[in-house]
């Protein structure tokens, strides 16, 4: 692919906020989102910002969550349970399906299973996908116009429902999912030898290949993927995150830390325990997410001494940002746009982060006035230390300027809802056919 077709594929959102533009291109037009049933999670956070955006652009928008581990199948507690934890996730219709328990017995699963053994995620995650069921109701939708998967082990979900037509198909990636599984094998269990990290990439490439267009969150792994596919169309586009809406209420104190439970933010929390927070005992912090069930269930000396730090997850995001002097984002593992870190920009609030907060998102955090970074331990605590003084030191902008701080406008110019909807628009309205 030559540099023009390169440039016509990239998806910029720079200057993207005519909001007449966006109004009602996708009218008549029937989309639909498949997605894992993932919540209290960055990537669920993309998927209620997808729907929302194809809504605004007039479209009626579907939701398929599919489960990804036996029993989760449709009726299930889990199923229950994932519905009750993402009413945010704004559709006209929402489906859901996962492999039944007595499924696993099925030759293809156990094949899988072996494979799983040795830490083949990206196998046994199609295998379970594959022997999902679609739902009867969406089975029997007489028009979808375009489907929009998100993770490769949702393809085979999304193929059985093009039904031959002219339905495009999106993959979003969201990641290299291989460097994950790999990174997981080496600090996991696993039968030895551990699956190869080319063999879960050429499981994930095959399902990418069936894809129409391949759509990419961050830079780095848009120019990764145009190498590995240079057959395929691919697409940047950065992720819509809801802003953080909350002014500073009296005079904030003390830091957060926000993190849900994946393996990157369990090191990342690990490494913010062990190594910073002890050269910075006297500092207020409260921990929010989910990651605290990683820590309590992997890290149990690390839970014991710390337990009264961690909220878990909590309903007013909003106000815990506005109350603190600033936030944290010790982030020292994980690939792929950090959706933690556009939401921590969009609060305007200052942070304390390394440098690999801010991956893949073309942006050069030294030019923020509202950002410290720090790659060492010592040098991220003496961080902390400088945010909780009084009054507040030089460089950090004050909860009063949040609106306007530096990161608050590279928010709105790159992440914000606004910006977002007129790429998609861009990206979505030449892949359909004409007419309504």
């Amino acid at each position: 692919m030559g540099e023009t077709d390169q440039d016509e594929a990239k998806v910029t959102l720079a200057g993207a906020a005519d909001a007449f533009l966006a109004k009602g291109p996708l009218r008549g037009r029937t989309v639909l989102l498949v997605h894992p049933a993932w919540h209290s999670c960055g990537s669920h956070q993309v998927f209620v910002s997808q729907a929302r955006a194809y809504r605004a652009l007039g479209a009626r928008v579907l939701s398929l969550a599919v489960a990804d581990a036996p029993g989760a199948n449709e009726g299930s507690r889990a199923h229950k349970a994932y519905f009750a934890a993402t009413e945010d996730l704004e559709c006209d219709a929402r489906f859901y399906t996962g492999m039944s328990l007595i499924s696993v017995l099925k030759p293809s699963f156990l094949q899988a299973v072996k494979g799983w053994l040795h830490g083949n995620f990206a196998g046994i995650l199609v295998a379970s996908t594959e022997l999902a069921p679609i739902p009867a109701a969406l089975a029997a939708t007489a028009r979808i116009d375009l489907i929009h998967c998100n993770h490769f082990f949702c393809m085979p979900a999304a193929l059985s429902l093009r039904r031959g037509g002219p339905c495009p198909v999106l993959l979003e990636t969201h990641d290299l999912q291989a460097r994950q599984y790999a990174l997981r094998n080496e600090v996991g269990w696993t039968l030895p030898p551990a699956a190869a990290f080319e063999e879960m990439l050429a499981i994930e490439q095959a399902a990418m290949r069936t894809a129409d267009v391949l759509v990419h969150l961050n830079d780095e792994e848009f120019r990764i993927f145009q190498k590995m596919l240079p057959d395929q169309r691919h697409a940047l586009l950065y992720p819509a995150v809801a802003p953080i809406e909350a002014p500073a209420r009296g005079t904030p104190s003390g830091l957060i830390l926000v993190a849900s439970a994946n393996h990157a933010n369990f090191l990342s929390t690990v490494w913010f325990l062990e190594k910073v927070l002890p050269a910075a005992p006297e500092v207020p912090v409260r921990i929010i997410g989910n990651i605290d069930r990683e820590i309590r269930a992997r890290a149990p000396k690390l839970w014991r001494q710390h337990e009264a730090l961690f909220c878990g997850r909590i309903d007013d995001l909003d106000a815990a940002y506005g109350e603190a002097a600033g936030v944290l984002l010790p982030t020292i593992e994980g690939h792929g746009v950090s959706i933690k870190t556009i939401e921590a920009m969009s609060s305007g609030a200052p942070l304390i982060a390394t440098p690999l907060a801010f991956r893949g998102m073309g942006l050069d955090p030294v030019e923020f006035g509202n950002v410290a970074l720090a790659l060492k331990a010592e040098d991220f605590a003496a961080a902390m230390r400088r945010a909780c003084e009084a009054p507040p030191p030089q460089g950090i902008v004050l909860a009063h300027g949040r609106s306007g701080s530096d990161t608050r406008k590279a928010y709105e110019r790159i992440f914000a809802p606004e910006a977002y909807q007129e790429a998609l628009r861009a990206l979505v309205t030449p892949l359909l056919p004409a007419g309504p």
